[in-house]
């Protein structure tokens, strides 16, 4: 059963939650989507995990999908954080919990772990990062050669500064399928279903031009791989794409090394868009987390 609703968090804003499957599960999976994306670039994950009888929750991050606008002061990483806590309170108040990001989606979990360290040592029963990052931009090279790579970075910044005081517009809808190329370029690797890359622009599209330049200066700035090696010994797998021109396999590489006993999978042909374009082995190894923090429960155990 899906079930939608809103979640009005401290400083005003409105998320859009959607939660499947039964209130007292054995364990719960938090799903947090990625910089200008949504909620719906998880469907192939909920979809696998939904035979597990767990409960599964997405949520579409604030300034992003169907939730309200964000301030510019509050485009931020560590509200992305808080965010999450509150989701976790109302929607998941009791239990072990599976938490799972792709790309600033992992960069949010990082900051829940770091501002709400006792619920997080409490809560979390198993960690699944998905092209991220816990370095920023620092091994950022979009691909190509260090000098454009600098170049195209420095355009990046100034370009994000000056859409994110451009306010909570959508204009760009009517460019899209102008953007189409450059955006398969970018976020996927050698294969690339017609349908994935449409989502993806349906979400981009969705995504206002506050959010699209305010979060870029927190996401850049992150550094967290002091808050990931005293998380200890949780269950966590850590995946990429070895063709991810924003969060290149350095970046996971150093994450799986920050986490005790965090298994490292690198996708090959594979770019940005994991949940999508390799949807099959996210899901595998989302569903071995989410069994590994269910035990002993034995609904988990005979549904496997």
């Amino acid at each position: 059963m899906t079930e939608r609703s809103e979640l009005t968090v401290p400083d005003g804003v409105r998320l859009r939650v959607e939660t499947h499957g039964p209130a007292d599960a054995p364990v719960t999976v938090v799903l947090l989507h990625g910089w200008c994306l949504d909620r719906h670039t998880w469907h192939h994950q909920i979809a696998a995990l939904r035979p597990l009888g767990c409960r599964i929750i997405t949520y579409d991050a604030r300034g992003h999908g169907g939730s309200s606008a964000t301030t510019l002061s509050s485009a931020t990483l560590d509200r992305l954080g808080d965010d999450l806590s509150e989701v976790i309170r109302r929607y998941a108040p009791t239990g072990p919990i599976v938490l799972a990001g792709h790309s600033m989606g992992g960069m949010a979990i990082m900051e829940y772990a770091h501002r709400h360290a006792a619920e997080f040592t409490e809560r979390v029963a198993g960690l699944v990062f998905v092209s991220t990052s816990a370095e920023g931009t620092t091994h950022t090279r979009y691909g190509l050669p260090p000098r454009l790579a600098v170049l195209l970075r420095l355009g990046e910044t100034v370009g994000a500064g000056l859409l994110a005081r451009s306010g909570p517009w959508r204009p760009h809808r009517a460019v899209m399928p102008a953007l189409r190329p450059g955006l398969r370029w970018l976020l996927f690797g050698d294969r690339c279903e017609d349908a994935a890359l449409e989502m993806t622009m349906r979400c981009i599209g969705r995504a206002s031009l506050r959010s699209i330049g305010g979060f870029r200066q927190s996401i850049g700035a992150q550094q967290r791989l002091d808050t990931l090696a005293a998380i200890g010994d949780v269950p966590a797998a850590v995946l990429v794409g070895d063709r991810d021109r924003l969060t290149p396999t350095e970046c996971s590489r150093s994450i799986a090394d920050a986490l005790p006993g965090a298994a490292l999978t690198v996708l090959p042909d594979a770019g940005h868009m994991l949940p999508m374009e390799r949807h099959e082995e996210v899901s595998a190894m989302l569903a071995k987390i989410v069994k590994k923090a269910a035990r002993p429960s034995a609904r988990l155990e005979e549904a496997a």
